[in-house]
């Protein structure tokens, strides 16, 4: 079995970061950081997440992210599953970040987009069937 244990983001500044996140996931804290180096220029990192996900926030980020709008290669979107959106909308709403975009409307799902502090967009998605038949309609 593989599944996915973490995502190394780069950012400008990791509390910012951890106020969306913290916000999304309050079952999760720090489980680490520190200081180091990459490619000669220095940067603080954050691990947030539980005992089996995380996230690596590592600051010194340069620049702006990709235009989502636009067609550069990178990463579009990322996504978590919830069983309770609308407690995820509503933390959010609370700390101060609003729903960037819907999802298609479905009788099955719903989803909504974040953008978090650095450009990362983030889905969001409650499925209302376990049959993967209906979870993953394409029409």
């Amino acid at each position: 079995m593989l599944h996915l244990e973490h995502l190394n983001l780069v950012v400008n500044d990791i509390p910012k970061s951890l106020a969306f996140y913290q916000a999304a996931f309050p079952h999760w804290g720090v489980r680490g950081g520190g200081e180091g180096a990459w490619h000669g220029k220095p940067r603080t990192w954050v691990h947030f997440g539980d005992d089996y996900q995380y996230l690596s926030l590592n600051n010194n980020g340069e620049g702006q992210n990709r235009d989502l709008k636009g067609h550069q290669v990178g990463l579009s979107h990322f996504a978590f599953v919830t069983s309770d959106i609308s407690g995820v909308v509503e933390r959010l709403a609370e700390a101060g970040f609003k729903v960037d975009k819907d999802g298609a409307e479905d009788d099955y799902r719903k989803n909504v987009y974040y953008l978090d502090p650095d450009g990362y967009e983030v889905e969001f998605v409650e499925y209302y069937s376990d049959l993967p038949s209906l979870r993953n309609r394409y029409s």
